[in-house]
């Protein structure tokens, strides 16, 4: 079973780190668009998207504080699910909203039970 808790935390880490390196690549945009979601700080909310999907997002593939960094990206998926897909009059966007809170699932799942034994955590 190790070895599908280490596949969760591939597929599940995935999605951020892609994520944080589209809005390494593109600050403007990626500003321009919080700013468009009426965020008050887009500069820091950018510097905050960046540290928690590059960084937490690397650090919970390598398997390291699995429980902290897995209880941060479910925190993370619930509040952008509310701040950007929180839409009931748009099918698609709540598409996205559910698929934010099933993945904040997943990443309590790892909090629960831990890396296993391909991680540094080795729990």
């Amino acid at each position: 079973m190790d070895w599908v808790g280490l596949l969760g935390r591939v597929l599940m880490s995935a999605i951020f780190i892609h994520a944080g390196y589209g809005k390494a690549m593109e600050p403007a945009a990626t500003m321009a668009a919080f700013r468009h979601l009426g965020l008050p700080l887009p500069g820091v909310a950018y510097a905050i998207a960046l540290a928690i999907e590059l960084g937490v997002g690397c650090l919970f593939l390598v398997g390291f504080r699995v429980r902290v960094t897995g209880l941060i990206l479910a925190g993370w998926c619930i509040a952008t699910a509310l701040v950007a897909h929180y839409h009931p009059e748009n099918r698609d966007a709540m598409i996205h909203f559910m698929k934010n809170v099933c993945m904040a699932g997943g990443f309590l799942q790892a909090v629960a039970f831990g890396t296993g034994r391909f991680g540094l955590d080795r729990t």
